[in-house]
């Protein structure tokens, strides 16, 4: 017979007979606990099958809510220099295609722009800006400037009428209401003479001007807002002069209406629409005059070669955006920077400017944050699962060693019972993910598998693990050593053993919360200064050492815990054995005997310290969401009152102030990007100008932060007035001294003598009393209103004057409803709840297992006159030790993983805050946690007694029954 080679040895390592019958007896017979743990991993994998999808689609939303939220910071800007006009006898020509010139600068920067990006963004709209002029008509200070607006969706320009006269007129209709021509600038009617008009007729629309002749005539018009603020009427001439003192000569066409106020073309020029206040500096109020095709040529020429700015703005469709256009849309404006033209160049190339690839960045950290926030709460229900899938799986072999020892002893090879547990945890444990997969399919467009792929592992291998070991320890031939130190020395080897893996835990949860804390939960291409375009989105954070850092920590804490345990219930005996009380000596010693069990006391602790690290972290953001609404609104209301509005402010207050409900009431100047010299450098603060002790009051009666500094707003003696400063990169510091610009007047010396309180989402802030800058002659304006007390939304918002009203709950409900916010607090809460499940159904699998000898001892006892009463007492004390060490130490070990990693999870990307926000522990949802564990006691006892009652005491006796 030839011999078998290159083969594995048969009938010994490898299974050459299955024997069906008995997979499908043992299926049978067990199919309770089976089904148990086929709904464990379903429900695992259809929550961890879902998270990454959901998380996509989030990230999508979330791309499209943070570029809306952007406003104009994500819109793309593109500039070219006009080109020179002179003309062969000194003077400028006239250009009459410059309305095309603009027309032609906007195609050709939509074809720079790629298909890609193109597609992502709205039609683009060309403006034409003149320099800021001064409004001489003796008031306060006022400037105006002129603006031409030409949509690119197939219009052919700004507002103009056909015709070929000159100077202020309007179509044949009188001058009454219609709508403008064919422009295709946003829509307006004008209610009031008609659109601008060249200033030459059409013969002599190439006239040559000289250099230094009479102002060259401009015609604008002007909104109902802005005329109404100048009050001036069509054919009325505006009263304007340059920095140099030049006079302009600009005529006012006709006054109208925007048919859609929220049109973007008109966010290129506001002050179009109605008085912008602080444009031009501290008090000051910016207007704006409308041009239309046939007057762009002689505001061309009302102004010097380079004054006019050509620019094409793109603005950004949330609607058409998702998170992978995004990374390529990121990486076509950074290349578009790159090659922008210079800004000194005095050729037409284009010169790029945008913040879109900021804004993008800034919310590409906000998804990574968040899924690398979510990997740790997922990371986490993984881990209690295969915990669980573990207790499950032992539960089941105790229960099937009788047969695997009799199937051993008949001859059955371990590799073939092996491979016949291997079978059928392989069709339960894949039957089961299959269905979670479908369910998230149809719970979400898609399903992932990766994060699966551990908890069915484990439901797959660890019954065919267990089930062999056993069987292999129940027909061992290894005799138990006669000597006492070779005894010692196999005891001794166990524990070395059990040694070696706890402190393998140990160290990979130190090294999980040292590489948390030095690198972060971000992943290195998020982080400051990584790379934009790094990788995909995925869940995983900083990898998955840091997100493991929880359940590593749980870990180790728990087998702290089960080194602890056998300690303390032996003492808790010893006293038991000296008291009178049978029943406490009785349950103890039970419970002394089953506490050498790792498994069940890993599930409920880990399990009750993961819930309640999920709970702390939701506690902690939405506390964190509060705190940052606070500090955006700055009260639980705020009302901010447009510039044309501004002079009836102090009336508003004292309105506000005294209806029912408020508390404090206080006015201010709010002004961005307000110009202020600091170091010689030029910096664009926040300037607040407020009653300081007033502003004290209104801080005390919020959770803001005081700020005592507030007190030091006096005089300094030397002239100079006192400013508290806020700065993000440290350019504004205590103790320096700055200079306030003013327009026409003489620079405002301050000094810092403190750190400001911080004043809404301002990085830089600078702040003064009102009085005492009164007193150094630049009196304020107060355009702000800040409100607190339980009325104070009500009397906010009839407060009966033009402003947009901010109210705290709104801001706190937006955030709320974000996307990324509101998919981490709902992960939050499904992991606390999947965990406590996870936890219960651990204690009832733990008290399962040790069930049969529990009650077989029990039931001796009844043969010795045990009432049924005192027997559930006895069952309870033996469950209780580690049920009550889980529902105490758990929840304080989740605590203390919460105040180890909170800080390192970038919280703040979420919650809006300049710095993480601080821990805040939940204590009744913690005592919920410790109260479900030891009411799940209360339940598990009475029905064990219920289910053996059956049993009669006589069948107890019987020798080897058990």
């Amino acid at each position: 017979m030839r011999r078998r080679t290159g083969l594995w040895p048969v009938g010994r390592w490898w299974p050459t007979g299955l024997h069906w019958p008995s997979i499908r007896g043992r299926a049978r017979a067990d199919a309770g606990s089976l089904l148990l743990a086929a709904a464990v991993v379903a429900v695992v994998t259809l929550l961890a099958g879902a998270v990454p999808p959901l998380l996509r689609a989030t990230a999508d939303e979330a791309v499209q809510d943070g570029v809306r939220r952007a406003g104009g910071d994500g819109d793309i800007l593109v500039e070219a220099r006009i080109e020179r006009d002179d003309g062969p006898n000194g003077g400028r020509v006239r250009a009459p295609r410059l309305a095309e010139d603009v027309d032609d600068l906007r195609d050709r920067a939509t074809d720079e722009l790629g298909p890609g990006l193109r597609a992502a963004l709205h039609p683009p709209v060309a403006t034409v800006i003149s320099p800021t002029l001064k409004i001489t008509d003796g008031s306060v200070l006022r400037t105006f400037q002129l603006a031409y607006l030409a949509k690119g969706d197939g219009g052919d320009g700004g507002p103009h009428v056909n015709g070929t006269g000159s100077g202020p007129h309007v179509n044949g209709t009188g001058g009454g209401p219609h709508v403008n021509g064919t422009g295709g600038g946003p829509h307006v009617i004008w209610i009031a003479g008609g659109p601008p008009r060249s200033a030459v007729p059409e013969a002599d629309d190439h006239v040559e001007a000289p250099v230094m002749g009479q102002p060259w005539p401009v015609q604008v018009g002007l909104s109902e807002a802005d005329a109404d603020a100048l009050k001036l009427r069509p054919g009325a001439r505006i009263p304007l002069k340059d920095d140099e003192g030049g006079v302009k000569k600009v005529l006012v066409s006709g006054i109208f209406r925007a048919t859609d106020s929220t049109d973007p073309a008109w966010r290129s020029a506001p002050a179009l629409l109605h008085p912008v206040s602080g444009a031009d500096g501290v008090g000051s109020t910016r207007l704006a005059g409308l041009l239309s095709r046939d007057s762009l040529p002689d505001a061309r020429l009302a102004f010097d070669q380079d004054a006019l700015r050509r620019v094409v703005r793109f603005t950004p469709d949330p609607s058409r955006l998702t998170w992978d256009s995004a990374q390529a849309i990121s990486a076509k404006v950074v290349a578009l920077k790159a090659t922008s033209g210079s800004s000194g160049a005095l050729d037409g190339s284009l010169k790029w400017e945008t913040g879109l690839d900021g804004v993008l960045r800034n919310i590409r950290t906000q998804v990574g944050a968040a899924s690398a926030q979510a990997s740790v709460l997922l990371t986490g229900v993984l881990a209690a699962a295969v915990l669980v899938l573990l207790l499950a799986a032992d539960l089941l072999v105790r229960r099937r060693a009788p047969a695997l020892e009799a199937a051993r002893q008949r001859g059955a090879a371990l590799p073939t019972l092996g491979a016949e547990l291997l079978i059928e945890s392989a069709v339960v444990a894949l039957t089961a993910a299959a269905a979670g997969l479908a369910l998230s399919r149809a719970v979400v467009p898609d399903a992932s598998w990766e994060w699966v792929l551990p908890v069915v592992l484990a439901a797959v291998i660890a019954g065919p693990v267990f089930g062999t070991l056993a069987a292999a320890r129940a027909t061992r031939d290894r005799r138990v050593p006669a000597n006492r130190t070779a005894r010692r020395w196999a005891r001794h080897t166990v524990q070395l053993r059990r040694a070696a893996l706890e402190v393998a835990v140990l160290i990979a949860a130190v090294a999980a919360f040292v590489a948390l804390h030095q690198r972060g939960i971000l992943p290195a291409a998020l982080a400051p200064g990584g790379d934009v375009a790094g990788p995909g989105l995925g869940l995983g954070g900083g990898g998955p050492l840091p997100a493991s850092a929880p359940a590593l920590g749980a870990l180790a804490g728990t087998l702290v815990l089960l080194r602890l345990l056998p300690a303390g219930l032996g003492l808790v005996l010893k006293r038991a054995l000296r008291s009178r009380r049978p029943l406490a000596v009785f349950g103890t010693a039970r419970a002394v005997a089953t506490s050498a069990r790792a498994l069940p006391l890993l599930v409920l602790v880990t399990s009750a310290a993961l819930a309640s690290f999920a709970l702390t972290l939701d506690a902690t953001a939405g506390d964190g969401l509060a705190e940052g609404a606070w500090r955006t609104v700055g009260a639980d209301a705020r009302l901010d009152v447009v510039p044309a509005a501004a002079g009836s402010t102090p009336d508003v207050v004292r309105r506000i102030a005294a209806a029912p409900g408020v508390r404090q009431a206080v006015a201010a100047q709010v002004t961005d990007r307000a110009r202020i010299v600091a170091d010689s450098q030029v910096v664009a603060p926040r300037l607040v100008i407020v009653d300081a002790s007033a502003f004290r009051r209104l801080l005390a009666a919020t959770p803001l932060p005081d700020a005592p500094a507030l007190a030091r707003l006096g005089a300094t003696g030397h002239g100079d007035v006192p400013a508290l400063v806020r700065s993000g990169d440290g350019g504004l510091r205590s103790g320096m001294r700055l200079d306030l610009l003013r327009d026409g007047a003489p620079a405002i010396r301050l000094t810092a003598v403190g750190t400001a309180p911080a004043i809404g989402d301002a990085g830089d802030v600078v702040l003064v009393d009102a009085a005492t800058l009164q007193a150094a002659g630049l009196p304020s304006v107060p355009n702000t209103v800040w409100a607190t007390g339980p009325g104070a939304a009500r009397a906010v918002a009839a407060s009966a004057v033009d402003a947009a009203t901010v109210l705290r709950e709104d801001v706190l409900r937006a955030r709320r409803a974000a996307p990324l916010t509101s998919g981490l607090l709902t992960l939050a809460w499904v992991s606390a709840a999947t965990l406590l499940a996870l936890g219960l159904l651990g204690l009832a699998l733990g008290a399962s297992a040790s069930a049969p000898e529990r009650w077989q001892t029990l039931a001796r006892l009844r043969t010795l006159g045990l009432r049924p009463r005192d027997a559930r007492w006895i069952a309870a004390g033996e469950l209780l030790p580690p049920v009550l060490v889980a529902a105490v130490a758990g929840p304080l070990i989740g605590v203390l993983l919460a105040r180890l990693m909170l800080g390192s999870l970038a919280l703040r990307l979420l919650t809006g805050q300049a710095a993480d926000p601080a821990l805040v522990l939940p204590w009744w949802r913690l005592g919920l946690v410790t109260v479900a564990l030891l009411v799940a006691v209360a339940v598990v006892v009475p029905i064990e007694s219920a289910l053996r009652r059956r049993r009669r005491l006589s069948e107890v006796l019987r020798a080897g029954d058990g």
